[in-house]
């Protein structure tokens, strides 16, 4: 079984909750999951990364520019993993949070049981925070989704596929 995923908020309170899984062949750490899944983004990513920011920025929200691909050897609390600030780094554990004034959002990446598991919660704060979670929530799950899909495919292509 793998550990609890870590949430931004208790559940009742979330504005978006979203937690998908897929089997792995053989164990792989939080992190090394991560950056098995950060080496090769998804077509159109950096684009809808480019798009939000243009928008966001006339709100007032900090740009996230993304994701760099760069391979993480080691993380700790207080490290940044591309926009995301680390909170819990374990073996078997990655916790990532990006806190605005519109929302606060977790990711938590979890590895045991023969399972790795991608749940992220969000904690809405003002009318923007709403809108935005509007397109964001549907989008992020099929994101997700589809990383995990392929990140299947490519697990069971070569099962010894470790971190790059």
């Amino acid at each position: 079984m793998p550990p609890a995923a870590d949430l931004i908020a208790p559940r009742a309170q979330l504005a978006f909750y979203d937690s998908q899984s897929i089997p792995l062949p053989h164990p792989l750490t939080a992190l090394e999951a991560w950056n098995l899944q950060m080496a090769r983004p998804l077509p159109l990513m950096a684009l809808a990364f480019r798009i939000r920011d243009a928008i966001s920025a006339r709100f007032g929200v900090k740009q996230i520019g993304g994701f760099s691909g760069r391979r993480a050897v080691s993380v700790q609390p207080g490290d940044h993993l591309d926009f995301f600030l680390v909170e819990r780094a374990e073996p078997q554990v990655l916790t990532l949070t990006e806190r605005d004034r519109h929302l606060d959002v977790m990711t938590c990446l979890t590895t045991g049981g023969g399972r790795l598991a991608i749940t992220s919660s969000v904690v809405t704060h003002n009318g923007f925070g709403r809108a935005y979670m509007l397109p964001v929530a549907p989008a992020h799950r099929l994101i997700v989704r589809a990383m995990l899909r392929r990140l299947a495919k490519d697990l069971a292509r070569d099962p010894a596929v470790r971190s790059p």
